[in-house]
């Protein structure tokens, strides 16, 4: 048999030509780590991402699909510091996947590499949903955003060797971007230092920190728990003293209790993206803070 060596050659360099395949699985637990895996990692990587913006991250179902998505991941990347702890521990332990489990090298918890804010001083279930380990919501500051892809992209050239140079140029490119980013943020959000807010939910605590945004009633009695008209009546009196600047509350929160609230006390309600996808803005990590900046200063307006 005959073989036509032009036919050869050229499906070698085709092949060769070929965008490399996707080498590793990534499970990440919400929008906002999905985004960061697809910044440092581009088409080396297959993100699937656990959640939506607009589901309570606290409170997710264990559905079959998630574990199966979890059996074929190479890493998982989570928050940590419990904030999936109501599901997530399930998924592992039913997936089977013995790379992904905590201690494991695809096991990832970005919580780990931050400061933590609000650690509380004591446990006691009647202060609400409270999280040993402090406040999990740290991708709304997205000085923290940085520190966690550092430590991503070392991961996943850990767990992907032959990929590793094409992750850290990721990493690389995505750090200066996000830089350059911070500079913008932080000058066009200068108006906001000090402004007096009402937040619903301990949500937004790493942003207003980076901001200097000044937090002055949370319209949940304690975390994780509505509040009744009542509490929001008090609350309202309270704060009459001191009245704020702005109402917020993230996007996947209720409306009701921020809605009232602002309303009678005739304040602008702002709702923020919270992460990526929370709103058509917020379409990736750098319109994530683009659009949320512009809603606070839009709401000092």
């Amino acid at each position: 048999m005959r073989i036509n060596s032009r036919l050869l050659v050229g499906g070698v360099l085709a092949v060769l030509a070929a965008p490399a395949l996707a080498a590793l699985n990534i499970f990440a637990t919400v929008p906002e780590w999905a985004a960061l895996a697809q910044e440092i990692g581009g088409d080396r990587v297959k993100v699937f991402a656990a959640t939506h913006a607009l589901q309570d991250p606290h409170r997710i179902e264990a559905k079959p699909s998630l574990i199966a998505r979890a059996r074929s991941a190479d890493l998982v990347v989570a928050t940590g510091a419990e904030l999936e702890v109501g599901w997530l521990p399930l998924v592992l332990r039913e997936s089977g996947n013995a790379r992904i489990q905590p201690g494991r090298p695809g096991h990832f918890e970005a919580a780990r590499l931050v400061v933590m804010l609000e650690v509380p001083a004591r446990l006691d279930r009647a202060d609400g949903d409270v999280h040993a380990e402090g406040n999990p919501h740290i991708q709304t500051d997205p000085r923290n955003i940085l520190k966690v892809a550092e430590a991503l992209a070392s991961r996943m050239a850990e767990l992907d060797a032959a990929n590793a140079a094409a992750f850290r140029d990721g990493l690389k490119a995505f750090a200066q971007r996000w830089q350059a980013n911070l500079a913008r943020w932080e000058k066009a959000a200068a108006p906001l230092k000090g402004q007096p807010v009402v937040v619903q939910h301990k949500s937004l605590t790493y942003l207003l920190h980076w901001l200097g945004l000044r937090e002055v009633a949370t319209l949940e009695p304690r975390p994780g728990v509505e509040a009744s008209a009542g509490q929001l009546g008090e609350l309202l009196q309270r704060v009459r003293k001191q009245p704020p600047r702005l109402v917020l509350r993230a996007a996947y929160e209720a409306p009701r209790a921020a809605e009232w609230f602002a309303g009678e006390a005739k304040v602008p309600l702002v709702i923020l993206p919270f992460t990526v996808g929370g709103d058509e803005a917020a379409r990736d990590l750098t319109t994530l803070f683009d659009d949320t900046v512009a809603r606070l200063l839009q709401g000092l307006k």
